[in-house]
Formats: structure tokens, C-alpha cells, sequence
């Protein structure tokens, strides 16, 4: 039996492969976005006027244009985002393919730098230098603080954005399609956005393999926070056009 038997450690677990970080954060963000705008527009429209009709028209409309709206914004800043590091990672490239000593060097100065010794760190950056694409990878890594294989995806992300922002923003406009009196459904929408906030903070906290009770009150305390203020501005604007 080898040494690395007898210290095998039966609850060792390799890292598991999950969800895209990137994809995690549009379909939270859109999630909580969706129920917080919904919940803050629609219940300044329901306190405003009791006509059940133009709350969920409004609510709709809100949920249409916004969807929209934040899929296209996900899609543009992560285009940009992607665009800017292939930019970096082409001319990162050039250098490799111009001065390739110069690259050697500099990446062994980066390994001391990081805390390798001087004499382990000559010899990997040599070994690196002899393979362009690892080269490439290592001062990716190192000078670009960039994971060439885990490049933004516009499009993924904007599809995440938009469908979780819609799913968010129905469960906030849900009271109000299926209960006709708009003050009974004004406190069942606000208590069910609420919960539903809880939950996507809990959800969140999961991925993040952190305490789901404080990633979950995090959600709640700071997205209705949010949601509190847009009402607030939103009824001293209507008061302030009204008067």
C-alpha cells in the first residue's frame, strides 16, 4: 500500500462542476430585478387608482419593455466585455509570437512575484515559453487576469436575463391576474414578493455554499429596501403632478 493510501481522506471531495458563474448572476439579478421593479411600479399604480384593469395592463407593459430592456443591456455589456478581453488576448498574442523572450522573462519574473522561488520559476517559465498556447494561457492567467476558456457569452446571458427578469416580475403581477380586488391582491403581490425574495437569496446562498438564512435575509433586506424607496419616489412624483 502506497503512502498515498494511508493518508487517503475518505470525505475529500473534488471541487464539483457547476453553473456558470456569469449565468448565476444574470438569472439572480434578473429574478430579483423583475420581482423588486414589478412589485415597486405596480403597487404605486394599485395605491393609486383601485382600477383592476390598468394595474395589470400597466403591470404588462412594465414587464414587456423591461424584459426587453435588461436582455439587450446584458447582451451589450457583455458583448463588450468579451470584445475587450479577445482584444487583450490578441495582442497578448502578438507579443508571444514577436518577443517571445522578452514574454519568458517577464513570466518568470510574474511566478517570483506570486511566490515561487527564483530557481523553480526560470525553469517552469522556460517550459511554458516552449508551448505558444501555454505561454498564451499563463500570461493570461498572470498579466490579463483573464480565464480564456470561461469568456463572457452574450447571448446565454442575455436569454438568462430576460426570461428570469419575466419569471420575477409574473410572480409580483400574479395576485393581480388572479384576484379582482386590487386591495386584496395589493398585500398578497408585496407578502408573496417578499417570500419569493427570501427564497432567491436562499437559492443564491446554495451556489455560494454559504449560510442560506443570512443569504436569504440579505435578499430580502436589501432588494424591498429597493423596492420601499421606488414606491416612496413614485408616490411623491404622482402627488407632486397631481397637486
Amino acid at each position: 500500500m502506497s503512502v498515498a493510501d494511508n493518508h487517503h481522506n475518505p470525505s475529500f471531495i473534488h471541487h464539483q462542476k457547476t453553473l456558470s458563474s456569469a449565468l448565476v448572476r444574470e438569472v439572480v439579478f434578473g429574478i430579483e430585478d423583475g420581482m423588486v421593479s414589478t412589485m415597486g411600479a405596480v403597487t404605486g399604480i394599485a395605491a393609486a387608482t383601485v382600477h383592476h384593469y390598468t394595474v395589470v395592463l400597466a403591470g404588462l407593459v412594465i414587464i414587456s419593455v423591461e424584459s426587453i430592456s435588461m436582455a439587450v443591456g446584458s447582451y451589450l455589456s457583455s458583448k463588450s466585455e468579451r470584445e475587450i478581453e479577445e482584444r487583450k488576448l490578441h495582442e497578448e498574442r502578438s507579443e508571444i509570437k514577436d518577443f517571445p523572450r522578452e514574454e519568458e522573462e517577464e513570466l518568470a519574473e510574474m511566478y517570483v512575484h506570486d511566490g515561487w522561488p527564483a530557481e523553480l520559476a526560470e525553469p517552469m517559465a522556460k517550459a511554458a515559453a516552449s508551448n505558444h498556447s501555454l505561454l498564451l494561457q499563463e500570461m493570461a492567467y498572470r498579466e490579463l487576469k483573464i480565464i480564456p476558456e470561461k469568456l463572457e457569452h452574450p447571448l446565454s446571458n442575455a436569454l438568462a436575463m430576460g426570461v428570469s427578469y419575466i419569471i420575477g416580475s409574473l410572480l409580483s403581477l400574479l395576485p393581480y391576474l388572479f384576484i379582482n380586488n386590487v386591495l386584496l391582491a395589493l398585500p398578497v403581490a408585496i407578502v408573496g414578493t417578499l417570500v419569493g425574495l427570501f427564497i432567491i437569496g436562499i437559492v443564491a446562498a446554495r451556489f455560494a455554499r454559504r449560510s442560506w438564512w443570512k443569504g436569504g435575509l440579505e435578499m430580502l433586506v436589501l432588494a424591498s429596501a429597493a423596492g420601499f424607496i421606488g414606491y416612496i419616489v413614485g408616490q411623491a412624483a404622482d402627488k407632486a403632478i397631481v397637486h
